[in-house]
């Protein structure tokens, strides 16, 4: 498998172009094989699904070289056929390393990520903070959706340098910001590179509670910061866990969990219009985009992939019902957690908790915070809480 540029042949070792002259089958796109139009032996053209490629290659005995763009281990096909064929790898320059070069800049500091062939969704949290992003793009996640989403979010601390054609006849690159490459047109071969003008400071656990959009004129329906930081703790949550928060209301630890959960994803939902509407403008507000959708669990839980860790902070008098669901669909040795205000349903979760298999463990959280009183200081208790940690057991 060799690494080809934008420059064909120009690039390549005469070495390389040996073994490509010499081979008997050459493999590659379109735009790769047409680097060759000499080569008169077989040509298999990459398009479409892999799956029958694999297979024919499985079962050739003939010399072939595989063409790919850039650097086969980056994003590219290496890492997927190398699997499942017996391969020697000579990479490319990859499209990244070129793009940095042309901006003349370090990018052994910078955050890489690819939006071809995924979807942007998460990707704020994934890139907030950052001070340098590379990004591999394709003709749905173009730069001028790349810089819409990133106003919506209130990134404009990024500017931008877009490579395209990198070595190509029509190489091009440029330095633009957020608004000029919103309203420019790129080619469909191109990289962007984002870097912050002045760096921005990145929210840690425990935003507080007034920094969200709430329910007016009745406040309240949020999960407190001094609970909510006991409980996303209490979830335990990896870089790329998945999560659902049910019940999310204003979204406060679903915009917790996303922060930490950068390579993950969330999933919320809620019955509230309003709420869910609040949730929403939290997002945008906090650089957090998760899938928040309206209804009551377990309804429509079916939608959302299967989780690590579940945080419910109201089960709407259906508890038996979805505490099922819901450890059901836990992944093993994934943890539940769940806000309780009585006796009565913490005895009935406690019932089905254990019924279901779990290892279960109670904290009683009592907070009293301080407030001024005149020039004294007096302590205001918040409502006494029970949380309520599940962990499935892991299958043998």
């Amino acid at each position: 498998m060799i690494g080809i540029g934008d420059n064909g042949v120009t690039g390549l070792l005469p070495q390389y172009i040996e073994w490509i002259n010499n081979c008997d089958v050459l493999v590659g796109g379109e735009r790769h094989l047409a680097f060759f139009p000499q080569f008169s032996k077989e040509k298999k053209v990459i398009k479409g699904g892999l799956s029958k490629l694999v297979d024919d290659l499985q079962k050739e005995t003939r010399n072939v070289v595989i063409l790919v763009s850039g650097d086969p281990l980056f994003y590219g096909l290496g890492s997927v056929l190398a699997k499942k064929l017996l391969l020697e790898i000579y990479p490319y320059t990859s499209s990244v390393q070129l793009a940095f070069s042309k901006m003349q800049d370090s990018w052994q500091d910078a955050y890489i990520t690819s939006l071809h062939g995924r979807s942007i969704k998460g990707f704020a949290q994934k890139i907030d903070g950052r001070k340098k992003v590379a990004i591999l793009t394709d003709d749905k996640n173009t730069p001028q959706v790349i810089a819409t989403y990133l106003k919506q979010y209130g990134m404009d601390e990024y500017d931008a340098f877009v490579t395209e054609n990198l070595e190509g006849k029509n190489e091009r690159c440029r330095f633009l910001t957020l608004d000029e490459m919103e309203q420019a047109t790129f080619s469909s071969l191109n990289v962007v590179i984002l870097k912050q003008r002045h760096s921005v400071k990145r929210s840690t656990l425990g935003i507080a509670d007034e920094e969200f959009y709430q329910r007016k004129p009745e406040k309240g329906l949020i999960t407190k910061k001094e609970i909510r930081v006991l409980c996303v703790q209490e979830l335990q949550l990896r870089e790329d866990s998945i999560i659902w928060d049910i019940g999310t209301c204003t979204g406060s630890v679903a915009i917790e969990a996303a922060k930490i959960a950068r390579e993950g994803a969330v999933f919320a939902i809620e019955k509230n219009e309003g709420d869910l509407e609040n949730c929403l403008l939290n997002q945008a507000k906090h650089r957090t985009d998760f899938i928040a959708i309206l209804g009551k669990a377990p309804e429509r839980l079916n939608e959302f992939p299967d989780p690590n860790a579940i945080f419910i902070g109201g089960n709407g008098g259906n508890m038996e019902h979805l505490l099922e669901t819901c450890i059901t669909r836990l992944l093993p040795g994934g943890r539940l957690v769940m806000n309780i205000a009585t006796i009565e349903n913490l005895a009935d979760a406690m019932k089905h908790l254990k019924n279901l298999g779990c290892d279960v463990t109670i904290l009683q959280a009592q907070i009293s915070k301080s407030k001024p009183i005149l020039h004294l200081t007096r302590f205001e208790p918040l409502n006494p809480i029970f949380i309520v940690t599940a962990q499935k057991g892991i299958d043998k």
